[in-house]
């Protein structure tokens, strides 16, 4: 279905195009009358003529639409028009129309191979013309007759080229723009996904372990680790559908978006964190009036670091620390976890899929994020982000997922 404003827009098309052919007609029935007078030895307009005339300029009401068939009407109509002797005149403005009409609406080698038929039989037809008319000077009259008719012809088809390519041109770069607004929206997706979903889906996976562990000694405990896990699990799922309603909704400006988590809501971070049997030390200063795109990406970054000493580090102790100096925002978080050795998340040089993130989200704001073993042990993420120059969107596409 051709959605409406693209049915405007050719409706608009058909409307020039109809209006510049009645003008051409108007034009011409006049100009044909005042050029006859000043060619004696052609023949005189009559009703044959004025029809050739009105033809060959009417049919251009359909050049954007039917090119091929226009070329064939309106190129019959001149070259009867030259054959039957009438005067030179408004007639062959329509060689012009037809040939940088072709060069802009077909590919160049069809425009070439059709303009250069009409311009072989149009200089067949003007060289009988012209031996029937030019008397002892033939050849000078001929050698800048073809000079002018080639240029009549070629000029016009390069020029409509010239803007078909350069239409082409821009459509290309539109389309590369969109794909790449598509695939960073893409990747922007399955980072939230992963931030989001991924810390869930941690936090669940050591709330069950603990739940199971003291199923039979401790019930309360299991308790809080279930309703540690409603909480959560109800969260992730939110997450879950705020994302899918993004990819059911349109593409437009006023998509809804699920609300970005920040720096606010970092005490609940911890209190999961805690819950899940590592004790979290916190050292926050600075944290608050932060640019939007700054609060969202240390928030990010903690939850995922926070997140991988959950699952993969096997530490009992974390530290966070918050703080800023000058113009940036520092994030450290500490771990007396396994380090390198024993988990598979933590390598040296910190190509974990969620560090790959976490570093996305950083460069994507002008930082730097490092991660890697502790000397003493454990794991250590430090990342600076700028705050002077965090009104950017932020770029994912250093993202894994």
């Amino acid at each position: 279905m051709v959605e409406p404003v693209e049915r405007f827009a050719r409706f608009r098309i058909s409307l020039l195009d109809v209006g510049m052919a009645l003008v051409l007609v108007v034009v011409g029935i006049g100009g044909t009358h005042g050029a006859a007078s000043g060619q004696h030895w052609a023949r005189q307009p009559d009703a044959l003529g004025f029809t050739l005339v009105v033809i060959a300029m009417a049919s251009l009401a359909l050049r954007s639409r039917f090119p091929r068939t226009v070329l064939v009407v309106s190129g019959a109509a001149v070259l009867v028009y030259l054959a039957a002797n009438y005067p030179y005149g408004p007639i062959m403005f329509t060689i012009l129309v037809v040939a940088f009409t072709l060069g802009y609406q077909l590919p160049h080698l069809v425009a070439i191979r059709w303009v250069g038929g009409y311009y072989a039989v149009f200089f067949v037809v003007s060289v009988v013309r012209l031996v029937d008319d030019s008397g002892t000077d033939l050849w000078r009259q001929g050698t800048a007759w073809a000079i002018a008719s080639l240029a009549a012809f070629t000029a016009p088809l390069a020029i409509g080229g010239a803007l078909r390519t350069r239409r082409e041109s821009q459509a290309d770069v539109r389309a590369a723009l969109a794909r790449r607004a598509v695939s960073e929206e893409r990747l922007r997706m399955a980072q939230e996904l992963h931030d989001s979903v991924g810390h869930g889906l941690a936090v669940i996976a050591m709330q069950a372990g603990v739940a199971l562990h003291v199923l039979d000694r401790n019930p309360e405990k299991v308790r809080a680790a279930l309703e540690a896990i409603r909480d959560t699990s109800k969260a992730s799922l939110d997450g879950l559908r705020a994302e899918l309603q993004v990819l059911r909704s349109p593409v437009t400006d006023a998509a809804p978006r699920r609300p970005d988590l920040g720096l606010a809501e970092l005490d609940v971070l911890l209190d999961r964190i805690r819950a899940g049997g590592v004790q979290v030390e916190a050292d926050v200063d600075g944290h608050t009036e932060l640019p939007p795109d700054v609060d969202v990406a240390a928030y990010r970054i903690l939850q995922e670091s926070l997140t991988n000493v959950l699952r993969h580090a096997g530490a009992t102790r974390a530290a966070v620390r918050i703080r800023r100096s000058g113009d940036e925002l520092l994030l450290d978080v500490t771990d007396d976890g396994a380090g390198v050795e024993d988990a598979p998340a933590h390598r040296p040089d910190g190509s974990g899929t969620g560090i790959a993130g976490m570093r996305a989200r950083a460069e994507a704001l002008g930082g730097r994020l490092q991660a890697g073993p502790r000397a003493g042990g454990g794991f250590a993420v430090h990342a600076r982000l700028p705050l002077a120059h965090a009104d950017r969107e932020a770029d994912m596409s250093g993202s894994t997922s």
